[in-house]
């Protein structure tokens, strides 16, 4: 296998990516040993205090395993495992959950503006049975949190189009992040379940417009609620750049 080599005081952040990409192209697999640390820097021609700055922060991504005394193990890259750096990232910059909520307002109801217009009798059962189970679960915050996960995510496939499907799919680890961040502030899965019950019946009702002001109230719901208990300077962000501020 081809690691790369790279000059000998080479940023960490360089072999770093390296790495990911070998995990990438599949050259890399879960559970694989990497070469003992002598080795893999005489391969890469880096420092060794490079390479084991390098392999810290992979660990601390969940990307390797570094066993003491036996050798660096790529994980098993499980999503439930590689979404903690993410959750830490959430609890440093909570103005990142505001643009993700902002990202989701913008596909999401489009999406199920669309599903309104295709779904099935037997996908409306499955979102049914989804309800049920969140109604019983309102009080335990992580059950609830995938029982809302899989509700979202019968909505995406009943839109009945793959590339809205691959969007969401790509940003649903982040997303699961966000939604831990909000899953203890009061009142939140009761009004979450209530929304939900909203965006299913406009579903039922084969109504586009209805279906499209349920999921943009919801999104927005949780916004509001999340703004009531971040303090306000912790949500400010600079202002977006516009083609007018370029010189």
């Amino acid at each position: 296998m081809i690691f790369g080599t790279f000059e000998r005081h080479v940023l960490p952040e360089k072999i770093v990516t390296r790495i990911l990409s070998l995990i990438k192209e599949k050259q890399l697999g879960p559970g694989d040993k990497l070469p003992p640390e002598r080795e893999l820097a005489a391969m890469m021609q880096v420092s060794r205090p490079s390479l084991r700055t390098a392999l810290r922060a992979l660990s601390l991504m969940n990307i390797v395993e570094i066993r003491q005394g036996d050798g660096t193990y790529v994980t098993s890259l499980d999503p439930e495992s590689l979404i903690e750096p993410l959750e830490f990232v959430f609890s440093l910059d909570d103005s990142t959950f505001l643009e993700l909520l902002e990202a989701r307002e913008i596909l999401e109801v489009g999406i199920v503006e669309l599903a309104a217009q295709q779904i099935t009798d037997k996908e409306i059962a499955g979102l049914e049975a989804c309800l049920v189970r969140s109604a019983e679960l309102v009080e335990d915050h992580e059950a609830f949190l995938q029982t809302d996960r899989e509700l979202h995510t019968r909505i995406t496939e009943a839109s009945r189009n793959p590339i809205l499907t691959r969007f969401m799919q790509s940003i649903s680890q982040l997303d699961l992040a966000g939604r831990r961040r909000t899953a203890d502030i009061p009142g939140m899965t009761v009004q979450s379940l209530e929304d939900h019950r909203t965006i299913v019946a406009a579903l039922k009702a084969r109504d586009p417009e209805a279906a499209r002001q349920a999921m943009l109230q919801h999104l927005r719901s949780v916004e509001q609620k999340f703004k009531q208990v971040v303090p306000s300077e912790d949500l400010a962000t600079p202002p977006r750049k516009t083609a007018a501020d370029e010189p």
